[in-house]
């Protein structure tokens, strides 16, 4: 079984899929963009992360899109624009955006108790870092 594979397989056994919509959209993802040069696990966490919604399905969509356009090998640029989309956030987005840089920066988050968040968003951010935590533990 192929890492994509197993990685899908893995996220779904924990329920970790909002519904058939995510657990598709995370799967188009990968099937498209898994065998590029600038695919890491951080990058398959942003996908889940991005997954979760149709609006950040399609941003992430035309970050990837216009990543192998300019042949990239590496997540450099996405980070930046990561760091930029954070700094426009004026509500719960902020945290999601910032858990995604990290996530391609391969870095820690932790998500403060007291953190002005909505319920819905601190429920995504919660579910993947649990994902993470699967994705991470995933033998090649």
């Amino acid at each position: 079984m192929a890492w994509q594979e197993k990685c899908i397989k893995a996220l779904s056994d924990q329920n970790l899929f909002k519904d058939s919509w995510h657990k598709t959209r995370f799967k188009e993802l990968m099937d498209c963009y898994s065998n590029y040069p600038f695919f890491t696990r951080g990058l398959c966490k942003c996908m889940y992360l991005s997954a979760w919604d149709e609006e950040h399905f399609c941003i992430m969509l035309e970050n990837l899109a216009e990543m192998t356009l300019g042949k990239e090998k590496n997540t450099n640029e996405m980070q930046n624009r990561g760091d930029i989309l954070a700094q426009e956030q004026t509500d719960s987005q902020y945290y999601v955006y910032l858990l995604s840089c990290a996530f391609l920066k391969d870095s820690s988050f932790h998500l403060e108790e007291d953190a002005q968040i909505e319920a819905a968003e601190r429920h995504i951010i919660e579910q993947a870092l649990r994902a993470s935590q699967i994705i991470d533990a995933l033998e090649n």
